[in-house]
């Protein structure tokens, strides 16, 4: 979509703190980070909201979760634990509809989240 912020990112007309990527995911700083560690990970196509999900995409959205293990392991946070959360539209807390599975780490969690 041309209006995504995230899309924008992916396609490299809008610079990312980029921590890890592939060539179906990507995962970059929250640039209003919760926690002392805080990356999004997205998928490169786009997909709005939860709700757009189709079944052909499972592969895709565990594809997030490994990628998210895999750069909060490099972060040292795997150990003492992290939160995975991924909020769908308004209501849920979702400012830019582009999927995105927030990653949080480096202190306690609590809930509820605040």
């Amino acid at each position: 979509m041309s209006d995504c912020i995230f899309c924008k990112i992916v396609s490299g007309d809008i610079p990312g703190d980029i921590v890890y990527q592939d060539d179906d995911v990507l995962a970059f700083r929250d640039l209003s980070p919760q926690a002392p560690v805080h990356f999004l990970v997205i998928p490169k196509k786009h997909i709005s909201t939860i709700n757009d999900l189709q079944p052909t995409d499972a592969e895709l959205i565990g594809k997030l979760y490994l990628a998210a293990k895999q750069v909060a392991n490099q972060q040292g946070m795997a150990e003492s634990g992290y939160r995975c959360v991924m909020n769908c539209n308004d209501d849920g807390g979702q400012t830019v509809h582009h999927i995105h599975l927030h990653v949080l780490g480096k202190r306690q969690m609590t809930w509820p989240p605040g």
